[in-house]
């Protein structure tokens, strides 16, 4: 037995020691798949790991780091940013989707406390029972992705607008850090302290928020709870150009009205939301009234959707939906008056189909991280302020324009979809879909039945290396406009540019809290 093979055994014979044989995976299979996300894959690693407890996962990082063994966390694994893939085969996957506990809801002080590996989704039915929610309540993805991913990733979308993302509604954290130790942030920290305040001091929370898992590993994450709004109402707009679109985005959110709000271009418009059978118009019929206060307002719902068919999907290049919430449907009147304002002159209102469905069902199953027919998909996406909006799309759009007969020879499209967060960021989020055989994640990730209903394509090797060559474009034209990004990962070149004082800085940290680089090496580009 060679040395590395018998260093491998003893490393696994002590994990097994922690988690047990059923809940460390060895084999090739298991390993591969995890060591995958929606667009890539990296490093094989030596194992993956499944804790049930913040014990358990101080164990595993104790071993590892005693073997010098680095450590990449795995959440809902939703990333397309190489977030969890791992960037040698000297890893462990610590997989968090059995840290699933919700361990305190409190009702007086308003905050709630989960385990890293609860859904978006999991919590949302847990205080829903309760009349609460969180301020930001998930991205579109939260019917399999996890809190503990959001905390890391910097998430967006459902409440982004009245309350920003992910960061905006944690107020602590308990971190794992790479020597076993839990570091605890925010007011649980201090002596007698309840993880009820965010701020107190210089703010460590903020330094573990959209970290890719490279200072430690989120164990457990405490948000703010807010009443859940008694009343909802919900408003769409078509607008001929993307000028216009970008402008009654730019100007409902400056209104500081819509709770959600998003945009699309003409590709997802009638690419993926244009892709609606008899079966999925029923079942969000069903959700629809499902979520109605009562009857009436169910029937008056139905009634309208029914009314629009599918002409909320046509006659438009462009849309943007907004939902807006409040205690009466005064309130609900009064901000839907203040979105139709801002948006006139940009746009004219549609039947509201959209927002509705979603506001019914925000989360279901990622059957679109691929495309309507079979195609592989890979977004990305930049926040910018507005003014930097129009100065981005023009270059995207002449990006696309030099590259057309390309992208038509090697079955390359692509798409967008917009969203503003709070009264002043844009994010631009650039979508590509190209004629390609799905992986190995896509068949174990998606069912058998969904997947078996759509076209399969042969390997094409020539797209992706396309697909590949203009998400780099786009990364640099993003920082062309001085963009950020949330789901950093090792995607974006977060440490390129970076002011000098700045990056020392967050070299230090790192060395303090990781000297031996352990934690998901490469993330951040650290």
């Amino acid at each position: 037995m060679n040395m590395t093979l018998a260093a491998d055994v003893a490393v696994l014979d002590e994990l097994e020691q922690v988690v047990g044989a059923a809940r460390l995976l060895t084999s090739k299979a298991d390993r591969e798949y995890f060591a995958m996300d929606v667009y890539g894959a990296g490093e094989t690693p030596i194992a993956v790991a499944l804790p049930e407890t913040v014990a358990e996962v101080q164990s595993i990082v104790r071993v590892a780091a005693r073997r010098k063994i680095a450590i990449v966390t795995r959440g809902g694994a939703a990333s397309y940013t190489a977030s969890h893939l791992p960037s040698t085969r000297n890893s462990l996957i610590i997989d968090t989707s059995r840290l699933n506990r919700i361990l305190e809801i409190n009702e007086r002080d308003m905050y709630v406390t989960v385990e890293a590996g609860v859904t978006w989704n999991a919590l949302r039915e847990a205080l829903s029972k309760k009349k609460l929610r969180t301020p930001f309540w998930g991205p579109f993805s939260g019917f399999a992705s996890t809190v503990g991913g959001g905390a890391s990733q910097n998430a967006a979308s459902l409440g982004s607008g009245a309350y920003g993302i992910s960061a905006d509604s944690i107020l602590g954290f308990e971190v794992v850090l790479a020597n076993g130790e839990v570091l605890r942030t925010g007011s649980h920290a201090i002596e007698n302290g309840k993880p009820f305040y965010r701020w107190y001091g210089p703010d460590l929370t903020g330094l573990f928020c959209g970290d890719s898992g490279a200072l430690g590993i989120k164990v457990t994450i405490t948000l703010r709870l807010i009443p859940e709004p008694e009343v909802f109402g919900a408003a769409s707009f078509g607008f001929e150009t993307f000028e216009a679109m970008a402008a009654g985005l730019a100007a409902v959110a400056r209104s500081n009205v819509a709770s959600d709000n998003f945009g699309l271009d003409p590709k997802l418009q009638q690419g993926q939301m244009g892709e609606v059978t008899v079966k999925d118009a029923i079942a969000s019929a069903i959700r629809v009234a499902r979520a109605s206060r009562n009857p009436l307002e169910a029937a008056a719902r139905l009634a309208s959707m029914a009314a629009a068919g599918k002409r909320f999907l046509s006659g438009w290049a462009y849309s943007t939906h907004f939902t807006v919430e409040g205690v009466s449907k005064a309130e609900i009147r009064s901000k839907l008056a203040v979105v139709r304002r801002a948006v006139k002159g940009y746009g004219r209102e549609t039947a509201n189909t959209i927002p509705t469905v979603i506001r019914a069902a925000p989360f279901v199953p990622l059957n679109v991280m691929i495309g309507p027919r079979g195609e592989r998909w890979a977004p990305q996406h930049g926040v910018m302020p507005f003014s930097a909006v129009s100065e981005f799309h023009s270059r995207i759009t002449r990006l696309y324009a030099a590259n057309a007969e390309r992208m038509k020879r090697e079955r390359v499209t692509n798409g967008a979809m917009f969203m503003t967060l709070g009264t002043h960021a844009f994010l631009y989020e650039p979508v590509f879909y190209w004629e390609d055989e799905l992986t190995a994640y896509h068949r174990r990730y998606l069912s058998a039945e969904f997947i078996g209903q759509l076209p399969k394509y042969p390997e094409n090797l020539n797209g992706r290396r396309l697909v590949a060559e203009l998400r780099e474009q786009i990364r640099e034209i993003f920082s062309a406009v001085g963009s950020i990004h949330f789901q950093i990962g090792k995607c974006y070149p977060y440490m390129k540019g970076r002011q000098g004082e700045a990056a020392q800085a967050l070299r230090a940290i790192k060395q303090q809290l990781d000297p031996n680089n352990l934690m998901n090496p490469g993330a951040l580009g650290l």
